[in-house]
């Protein structure tokens, strides 16, 4: 005799079907439900991937001060790297970081 177990977090359609299964005798058809984590071990490596990359950016974005609170140092705060690169870092990670939730493996 199969056992027929109903967990809580089971979606009320999954219920409804369980509960008319055992209720019509069949006891040949097994309701399991399958558990375990949301994602898979790549989808952690490419979210670790993106993590790293708006990290990456956020430190290029870093520094630019003067310790003379009279001089503004222009070319230091406005370079390339702070106006440009690091944000362009930081957008590339959360798109990294959707592809990571949104990636589903062939397995």
């Amino acid at each position: 005799m199969d056992k027929k177990i109903i967990k809580t977090g089971d979606s009320n359609k999954q219920k409804e079907r369980i509960a008319s299964t055992i209720k019509a005798g069949n006891t040949k058809t097994s309701a399991t439900v399958k558990t375990g984590f949301a994602f898979g071990k790549k989808n952690y490596y490419i979210m670790l991937l993106g993590l790293f990359v708006i990290i990456l950016g956020f430190i290029l974005m870093i520094g630019g001060g003067s310790n003379n609170p009279d001089v503004f140092n222009e070319k230091e705060i406005f370079s390339f790297r702070r106006i440009t690169l690091a944000p362009i870092l930081v957008l590339a990670g959360y798109v990294i970081e959707i592809f990571a939730i949104l990636y589903k493996s062939k397995d």
